[in-house]
């Protein structure tokens, strides 16, 4: 489980549906453009019923109603992840760096956890860790080791300096959750979160951290 959203890996259909359907429209007058885009918009719509409602008339035959879901997941996604980077950009710190540190901090007693651990936690590859756990080492925020059992197995520690950083942000990082979920109310929170927990476990999220 990510503590931030930088490395969720979700398709960009959105993006990618966009330009296809830019490009398929690209014979229409600036007339027609326009009502185009009057037809597709209604009030409360999204970008993502702009889009679907070009597809409808492009593509009838074609039903793109999951692309409801999965663009407004992957626009989501990246609007939440400028917001969370924005607050850490302030404070000198990479997400990803604290996405580290907060791993370590939640996870065991003593804030240590091997490399394989930590890159399933982190949910990113061993040598995209390798190369996190190097710039944070530098920056005094971790400690790497050799286990003394297991001379094969590289363990991560957070130091004092790495547990304060965390600590420090982490009630910052909540509040600034807070604001950029402050659209959806608390039973809507519930229903979301819980209509993702569906999705994520269909498929095969089910992390052991």
């Amino acid at each position: 489980m990510n503590d931030t959203l930088t490395d969720t890996t979700l398709t960009n259909t959105t993006l990618t549906t966009h330009t296809a359907a830019d490009d398929t429209l690209t014979d229409h007058t600036a007339d027609d453009t326009a009502a185009d885009t009057a037809a597709d918009r209604a009030p409360g719509d999204d970008a993502v019923d702009r889009i679907l409602g070009q597809w409808a008339r492009v593509r009838p035959d074609v039903d793109c109603s999951a692309m409801g879901v999965a663009g407004r997941i992957s626009r989501a996604s990246r609007l939440l992840e400028k917001g969370i980077k924005e607050y850490f950009t302030e404070h000198d710190l990479e997400p990803w760096e604290f996405d580290v540190l907060a791993t370590l901090l939640r996870s065991t007693p003593d804030h240590q956890l091997c490399m394989s651990d930590l890159a399933t936690a982190a949910m990113v590859s061993s040598a995209a860790l390798t190369n996190r756990v190097d710039r944070l080492v530098v920056k005094g925020l971790v400690h790497r080791e050799v286990s003394p059992s297991n001379r094969r197995m590289v363990l991560i520690t957070l130091t004092g300096e790495g547990r304060a950083v965390a600590d420090a942000l982490l009630a910052g990082h909540m509040a600034n959750e807070e604001r950029l979920l402050a659209g959806l109310t608390g039973e809507d929170r519930e229903q979301l979160s819980g209509l993702l927990r569906k999705l994520l476990t269909s498929l095969g999220d089910v992390g052991s951290c």
